[in-house]
């Protein structure tokens, strides 16, 4: 024990900047002659004492093991795709591409320049800064949130004004009823999961048609068809006014346009949501009653509008707090995404540049990515960081196809080799986050955390704000705020959130609640449109060419021969991150498809049977596991995989074709067709 105790040196808290809900706490015990021994602080109110199975596993292997990580720029010495790299030096790797740069913007201009990023890292500088970069210069942008989730921003923008201000988690100490739609905690919030639910009194409720493990410790789960969403929520909205349950004072005050769906309403009756949902009317019945009691917060998830119809559904699902008052009080509300930096009082736009842009580019939607960087006369250059396309994005064979091109100036910045690296010109090697100072955030709980540095970059990789620095100053660019070195930037966001605190008083605290007490979001009932109302009738939406109010609509069935393709989130993956991780590969085990006992028994499959799923987009084979919980005509496989580590250039988004969602021009992923055979 005694030599132990004498190789510990410090411990450093930090906090996980990952694309997830809980925004995580993190010690950093580092040791003499050993690695930095990453843990969960017991003394975040999210994490208490424990990281989530991923992240334990790759903040202690992958992501600290130099022999993984990209250590150096590389130059492509192979054929695109062929990940044939040699190493060069970071003066000669900045300027191939200023050259590069700045030829096409004299030539073309700079929209010619398409960069793509997502949320590979959610800490505030390495995340917004290097939008500075490309404002300044005008260059093209894929929508980041068209892999994702725009439609439901769209959606609840017409509806409530704003997406991105909901419930604070904490009122839920005060709900009778929280209801989940479309997301599996279990997997994409952990904590939230083991802890938030668990310690509130409510009663769970979730509608997913997956029987997922969140699901499956609800007091209530509805398993409907997908698709059907926004009939399910007519149906719930019928049964809450034949209880007595609308707010009728609430609504009056407070919502514009609520006339206008009463009869469409009252024509969902119960026989009639079960015919469009699948849901028993026991059921549904059951759930408006719970719902009904309130006070009630109703939690939609991400995956909920990747689908067609997926903002039509947001809308209206919304008016279930929008018609009961669940709104503004303690233990009510609704959240989709909370966007605590901005409730915290940082300054988005001038973090990320955006009065830096004089003549912006295009901006273009990750649906039609593949398509657009085929046409070598739109882009002449991609730039990639913070996201790996060729494992996530849509239509996979079409877009390795296109960023084939040899014409297509090609740089990606990485923490690892990706897919994507692997079609690159240049690679730059980015820092991960226990290599720098920055701020992290939760996209649910109101909590602001430090991120501090643990340990000394590996090889020379650089944070990405800091790549962007150079690169400007490479490419003669003289703009100051191109330059602001991190320190400066982290002391006016903590000047902007106004705490208190600077900085080194933030890294010993680890974190802190952008309030004291619970706040009630919308308390006053204004409201951030038009009107100043829930806009439950929008001539907005109207003016857009979409229905006046919300419609109580189903995704059109399953072609014959067709199953629905549902790619849900992973235990062991976050999106694509970790899938490199070895130890999570193998207790992830191989790809897999979920099938019906009787959809596999009519194809003649067995568990362990090797399927094809194919559609006019592409194939994919993968493991058969036959679950009784899933239901007929639907398949289900995990997403995040990464297509180089499966044996081949494919993944599941290999089928994913690239239909657009009614809102946002957004992912439908959810209503992927395939056909299944047995091989």
């Amino acid at each position: 024990m005694r030599g132990l105790v004498s190789k510990m040196k410090k411990t450093i808290r930090t906090s996980c900047p990952r694309d997830c809900y809980d925004g995580c706490g993190v010690l950093a015990e580092i040791r003499d002659d050993a690695a930095p021994r990453i843990l969960g602080d017991p003394k975040h109110p999210v994490t208490r004492g424990r990281l989530c199975s991923k992240c334990a596993i790759a903040y202690n292997g992958v992501w600290q093991d130099s022999d993984s990580r990209l250590n150096y720029p590389l130059r492509r010495i192979g054929d695109k795709g062929s990940a044939k790299y040699e190493r060069i030096s970071w003066d000669f790797a900045l300027e191939e591409i200023a050259t590069n740069l700045n030829r096409i913007i004299q030539q073309d201009g700079a929209e010619k320049i398409l960069h793509t990023h997502y949320t590979g890292t959610l800490s505030l500088i390495a995340y917004k800064f290097p939008d500075r970069f490309f404002n300044y210069l005008g260059a093209s942008v894929v929508d980041p949130d068209s892999i994702c989730n725009a439609a439901g921003h769209v959606a609840w923008n017409l509806l409530f004004g704003n997406s991105l201000k909901g419930f604070d988690p904490r009122t839920a100490k005060d709900s009778n009823c929280i209801l989940v739609w479309g997301a599996n905690p279990s997997h994409s919030a952990p904590h939230a999961h083991e802890h938030w639910l668990e310690d509130s009194p409510a009663k769970i409720i979730v509608i997913d048609p997956i029987y997922s493990e969140s699901a499956a410790t609800a007091d209530l789960h509805l398993q409907l068809k997908p698709g059907s969403d926004a009939a399910l929520a007519f149906g719930l909205l019928h049964v809450l006014r034949e209880l007595g349950k609308f707010d009728e004072s609430y609504i009056d005050d407070h919502t514009l346009g609520a006339d206008e769906i009463v009869e469409t309403i009252d024509r969902c009756d119960p026989q009639w949501t079960h015919s469009q949902t699948g849901i028993p009317v026991e059921l549904l019945v059951n759930a408006a009653e719970i719902y009904g009691t309130g006070p009630s917060l109703l939690w939609c998830g991400q995956g909920l509008q990747r689908q067609p119809n997926g903002g039509n559904i947001m809308r209206a699902i919304g008016l279930l707090p929008s018609l009961t008052g669940n709104i503004g009080k303690p233990g009510a509300g609704f959240c989709y995404l909370n966007f605590t930096p901005g409730m915290a009082g940082i300054n988005w736009d001038t973090l990320g540049g955006a009065g830096l842009c004089k003549q912006p580019g295009k901006t273009i939607s990750h649906m039609d990515l593949a398509t657009r960087l085929a046409n070598p006369d739109e882009f002449k250059a991609l730039i990639t960081w913070n996201t790996n396309p060729l494992a996530s994005a849509a239509d996979q064979g079409a877009l390795r196809k296109a960023v084939s091109r040899t014409d297509l100036f090609t740089v990606v910045i990485d923490c690892f080799p990706t897919d994507t690296a692997a079609y690159a010109d240049i690679v730059l090697p980015a820092a991960s986050f226990l290599e720098f100072d920055d701020i992290t955030w939760s996209y649910f709980h109101l909590h602001i955390g430090a991120q501090a540095k643990v340990m000394e970059p590996v090889g020379e990789s650089l944070p990405n704000q800091e790549i962007f620095r150079r690169l400007a100053r490479k490419m003669n660019l003289v703009e100051p705020t191109l330059f602001e070195d991190d320190e400066t930037l982290i002391d006016r966001m903590m000047m902007e959130m106004n705490v208190g605190l600077d900085f080194a008083g933030l890294k010993s605290r680890g974190h802190f609640y952008i309030s004291d007490d619970p706040i009630l979001m919308f308390e006053n009932g204004k409201f951030e449109t038009t009107s100043g109302k829930i806009e439950i009738a929008s001539n907005t939406a109207e003016a857009l060419g979409l229905p006046r109010t919300p419609q109580p609509s189903v995704d059109r069935q399953t072609k014959d021969g067709h199953f629905r393709l549902l790619t849900p989130a992973s235990k062991w993956r976050l999106n694509d991150s970790y899938a490199n991780d070895p130890t999570i590969a193998r207790r992830a085990g191989p790809a897999t498809a979920l099938i019906n006992e009787t959809d596999a028994a009519r194809i003649g499959a067995t568990d362990g049977s090797r399927l094809r799923l194919r559609n006019v987009t592409g194939s994919i084979d993968l493991v058969a596991q036959v679950d009784a919980n899933v239901l007929a005509g639907v398949v289900i496989s995990y997403k995040g995989r990464w297509p180089s580590l499966e044996g081949g250039a494919v993944n599941v988004n290999s089928v994913h074709t690239p239909i657009k969602t009614d809102m946002g021009e957004s992912s439908s992923v959810h209503a992927t067709e395939v056909i299944v055979e047995v091989l």
